[in-house]
């Protein structure tokens, strides 16, 4: 079984660079075994040279489990995500050139046009500074709490990613995979917003109307896009 969770989250992570999402070491995929164990990429492997084998399995607590790298520098950031939503079975972290650029100006990637309502119901928002004290005393650890608080009064489900001020980019989904999928599409996201606003800075926001048609057609309960399969698996997503 740890094999094939392996196996997983290294293809998740090499999907991260055959995307073009990271360049040299940077960005993390994980995914949740169960509710004591992830596994996740190890810290400062290059992606040319990592292996299926190298994927570090961590409990809860950060603890190694098995593996013979020390796990990315980001895991206490991922688990306090599968810690604060139960539902949550994969983490993606990258430094995706748009997104991050949208992360270091402190703005939300907000939702202008169809392309965003059809993956995140409404704007992706982007934290909070983290504190001297927080950056100093368990740094990783309170990247994943100052999420959580943006998350308090947010649905994980309608909205898989988030932008940490200054940083970067974090996704989620019910695979390792899935965050991928997440973080791909963040950063299209990113790069669309970018344009728009160079061609019209005082482009108008996405229609509520036309954000809930084209979200809820594609999620929840009375989806219709796609093949039976498809929005079975949709559905599952937004139990997040």
């Amino acid at each position: 079984m740890l094999e094939e969770i392996k196996n997983k989250v290294y293809q998740a992570n090499m999907e991260l660079h055959r995307r073009n999402l990271v360049i040299f070491t940077w960005g993390n995929v994980s995914e949740r075994i169960n509710e004591n164990l992830i596994a996740i990429k190890p810290s400062g492997v290059k992606y040319e040279e990592m292996k299926p084998d190298d994927i570090v399995i961590v409990d809860m607590e950060g603890n190694v489990f098995e593996g013979k790298y020390r796990p990315s520098s980001d895991t206490y950031t991922h688990l306090e995500l599968y810690k604060a939503n139960s539902n949550i079975k994969g983490v993606c972290h990258t430094h995706s050139n748009y997104a991050t650029s949208f992360a270091q100006a402190g703005m939300p990637i907000v939702a202008l046009g169809t392309t965003h309502a059809d993956y995140f119901y409404g704007n992706i928002p982007c934290t909070r500074d983290l504190t001297e004290y927080e950056v100093k005393n368990d740094y990783e650890k309170n990247t994943g709490k100052v999420i959580t608080e943006e998350f308090q009064n947010r649905d994980y489900a309608a909205t898989p990613g988030v932008l940490v001020k200054s940083h970067g980019v974090f996704t989620w989904g019910k695979s390792a995979e899935d965050a991928v999928h997440n973080a791909v599409v963040i950063e299209e996201l990113a790069k669309m917003n970018f344009q728009t606003m160079m061609i019209n800075p005082n482009v108008s926001l996405l229609k509520n109307y036309v954000k809930d048609k084209h979200y809820f057609r594609k999620h929840g309960k009375d989806a219709y896009y796609g093949q039976v399969e498809q929005i079975l698996n949709i559905f599952e997503q937004c139990q997040l």
